[in-house]
């Protein structure tokens, strides 16, 4: 929570829109959060540049036979990013977006359907002018199976970092 309180609070203090996809609880915990680091997390929602949501029931917008549909997912995602990025500020405006869709898949045991997803938020960054965050809970990564799978969507982003 620490890293996507930084990484949101960061975003929204450049005028920039932020999309928050993940559970109530994380959701819920984030705006106390933000409040502490100096954002007017109030205005940020006012003003269209705040958007949270949960992490099922976005999933289930564009999910398909367990897999995440990609004309599906580009759909749902270019809209979101429409608004967001006209919700933005500045002359350069960009969304930062921070989610952790891809854990309750990987915990159901749909570790291929986390790759694609990822692999669907890299094609998504190509065309638009986005920042990605994405959050793992390391500790569930105990399988052997698990840790392929977890090299494999750390293959997908352009950094990691652990604590």
């Amino acid at each position: 929570m620490d890293g996507f309180t930084q990484f949101i609070a960061t975003a929204l203090k450049a005028g920039n829109a932020v999309i928050i996809v993940a559970t109530e609880s994380h959701r819920e915990s984030l705006l106390p959060r933000l409040h502490v680091h100096g954002v007017d997390i109030s205005a940020a929602i006012e003003e269209g540049r705040y958007l949270s949501l949960d992490a099922a029931d976005t999933l289930s917008k564009f999910m398909v036979n367990d897999l995440p549909d990609p004309a599906r997912f580009l759909e749902a995602a270019a809209n979101l990013f429409a608004a967001a990025v006209k919700a933005a500020k500045g002359e350069h405006p960009r969304v930062a977006v921070c989610g952790e869709c891809d854990p309750p898949l990987w915990t159901l045991g749909k570790g291929e359907a986390a790759i694609r997803l990822e692999q669907l938020w890299n094609k998504l960054a190509e065309t638009h002018d986005i920042d990605i965050l994405c959050g793992y809970p390391l500790g569930r990564f105990h399988r052997v199976q698990d840790s392929q799978i977890f090299q494999q969507i750390c293959a997908e982003h352009s950094a990691v970092h652990s604590r």
